[in-house]
């Protein structure tokens, strides 16, 4: 063989094996799980430690993760095209915490018709069965547990209740207000019915978004309509928050009990200053996770997951009460979500 020819017959070579590892690596690439994750926003940092959580599950299954978000809460129209983009890039499953439980449904059941496996998580659709799963919080179970303690720290006292909830028709703010007042001992809707039970003791309702500006100015509205409130049921911490501020601006602060939901490092700051008194803890990692190991296991298999999955929730409290099962603050802090 000349020169020339064994030249020539290296360079094929080379070429060959250069042909062949980009073709193993595409291969490889084509069999990367590829999922999605649709939270309600990309500030919350309920939802930053989710991502985190489906960042880090998806890199040690050897997954490609696509994040997207809407604006705000309740913006449906930017889940929805942050969906079709995600698909466009080859995701085989969505997961999501939706905006609007029942708007979001038609593009949910186009995606699942293209072999899409949807899991909603932390919120529900409604119905909940639009999703393929659900990974949440039992956010009836939370609401239960902050209104048992608040009824023993209240000591017997009557109750003239305001309750922050977070806006009309959403399944999570239905299912922590009644869950709430059956907590109480009040009569409420089950956990199935997603309008607000209203009772007696129950003299103000207002809508607070989960924000604490908008819960601070519903706690003074609320003040306005009744100044002797001793107990404010909040959806979430930030709007539990912005009651404490409303009151301490009147000067009532020391004689109103709060209780909240949700368990950020910030809730459980304010669970040991005493602003709130006590919080029912949810886990927004452990719902990505087995989010992100659902989906990898579906690409692999084609196997679905269904139903409901508890993610988990513990009560934590400063001062605990009698008869109510709770953690102390240390452990809340171990286990928050959020800068610590």
């Amino acid at each position: 063989m000349t020169s020339t020819n064994r030249f020539t017959a290296t360079t094929l070579s080379c070429a060959a094996t250069l042909a062949m590892m980009l073709a193993s690596t595409a291969a490889t690439a084509a069999d990367q799980p590829v999922i999605g994750l649709i939270t309600k926003t990309e500030t919350n940092p309920f939802f930053v430690k989710m991502k985190e959580g489906a960042a880090e599950a998806a890199k040690a299954k050897g997954a490609k993760l696509l994040s997207g978000a809407g604006k705000a809460d309740g913006d449906n129209a930017g889940q929805i095209t942050a969906m079709e983009n995600m698909i466009g890039a080859g995701a085989k499953t969505i997961l999501i915490t939706p905006n609007d439980a029942k708007a979001i449904i038609p593009a949910l059941k186009k995606a699942q018709e293209k072999g899409v496996m949807i899991i909603a998580l932390d919120s529900p659709t409604d119905p909940q069965t639009a999703t393929d799963a659900l990974f949440a919080t039992d956010n009836y179970k939370a609401g239960v547990l902050i209104g048992q303690y608040a009824k023993a720290a209240l000591g017997g006292k009557p109750a003239k209740i305001a309750t922050l909830d977070l806006f009309p028709g959403h399944p999570v703010g239905a299912q922590r207000h009644n869950g709430f007042l059956k907590g109480f001992g009040l009569t409420a809707p089950d956990a199935s019915i997603n309008n607000l039970g209203t009772a007696p003791e129950v003299v103000c309702m207002a809508d607070s978004f989960g924000d604490r500006a908008k819960g601070q100015t519903a706690m003074e509205n609320c003040l306005q309509k009744n100044p002797d409130i001793n107990l404010v049921y909040s959806i979430n911490e930030p709007a539990g928050a912005g009651a404490y501020n409303a009151l301490q601006k009147a000067g009532k602060e020391k004689g109103v009990i709060i209780v909240s939901v949700d368990g950020g490092c910030d809730g459980i700051r304010d669970v040991t200053a005493g602003k709130i008194a006590a919080t029912s803890q949810q886990y927004p990692l452990k719902m990505a996770s087995m989010g992100v190991d659902a989906g990898v296991e579906y690409a692999k298999t084609g196997k679905k997951v269904s139903g409901y999955t508890d993610t988990g929730v513990t009560l934590i409290a400063k001062n605990p009460v009698a008869g109510v099962e709770s953690k102390d603050v240390k452990t809340g802090m171990e286990l928050c979500w959020g800068k610590k």
